[in-house]
C-alpha cells in the first residue's frame, strides 16, 4: 500500500506493507534512527514521536495509521542549525546518561511545553510518566525541562552549541573529526 505523511516538515510517500509499525517505518524506510525501539510492548516510551503535536508510542501505531498526519521525530527538533530549548536543556542540566530514552523524553517535553510553557514539577513528572529511564532517576530530566521552559526558543546562551556540533565530556563543542575524515578520505589502492 502507498502512504503519504509529513515527517519533520517534509512530505514523504512510500510503498509499504500494511502491517509495518510506525517505529520501523521511521527507522528502516526513512532512515531516521533517532527514534529508538525498546520494549516492543508500549511500556517504556522509548519510541515516542509526535503525531500532530501529540506524543504517541510509535511501536503501537501502524505506519498506515499515520498517513496524512504530521510526524515529528527527534531529528526535527533542531531548526536552522539551532538546538531546540529542550535539547539544550538536556545538555545544560545533564538530563541524559546512556541516551536511549532521551529522544522520546525530549519529544514528550516539547509537546508539554507547546501546550503549557511554564509547567511545574508535578506537571513535568506527569507528562513523562509513560516513559522509563533506567539511568537518571528523573531529577535531571525534570530540571532539563524546567531549563527549557525558562529559555524559550531564541533565548539560549550565546555559547550554546549548534545542531551538529560534537561535544566533548565537558559540553564544549569540538571539531567533528569523523566528518572531516570522511570528507577528506582518499581512495586507498591495493
Amino acid at each position: 500500500m502507498q502512504i503519504s505523511m509529513t515527517v519533520n516538515g517534509s512530505d514523504v510517500t512510500s510503498e509499504i506493507e500494511p502491517r509495518v509499525l510506525l517505529v520501523h517505518y521511521i527507522r528502516e524506510v526513512l532512515g531516521l534512527t533517532g527514534t529508538h525501539w525498546g520494549c516492543d510492548t508500549s511500556n517504556c516510551g522509548t519510541c515516542v514521536v509526535l503525531m500532530d503535536g501529540q506524543p504517541v508510542k510509535s511501536c503501537t501505531v501502524l505506519a498506515a495509521m499515520a498517513a496524512g498526519h504530521d510526524i515529528r521525530t527527534v531529528e526535527g527538533l533542531a531548526a536552522g542549525g539551532t538546538l531546540d530549548p529542550v535539547q539544550q536543556g538536556f545538555m545544560e542540566e545533564h538530563g541524559l546518561q546512556c541516551g536511549f530514552c532521551t529522544p522520546g523524553m525530549m519529544l514528550t517535553a516539547r509537546a508539554l511545553l507547546d501546550k503549557n510553557p511554564h509547567p511545574d514539577d508535578t506537571e513535568i513528572r506527569q507528562a513523562i510518566s509513560g516513559q522509563i529511564c533506567r539511568c537518571t532517576g528523573y531529577a535531571t530530566i525534570v530540571r532539563s525541562v524546567q531549563w527549557a521552559a525558562a529559555h524559550p526558543a531564541g533565548t539560549a546562551p550565546e555559547n550554546a552549541p549548534a545542531a551538529g556540533d560534537v561535544l566533548d565530556g565537558t559540553d564544549t563543542a569540538v571539531p567533528d573529526v569523523a566528518a572531516e575524515t570522511a570528507n577528506t578520505a582518499t581512495e586507498v589502492k591495493a
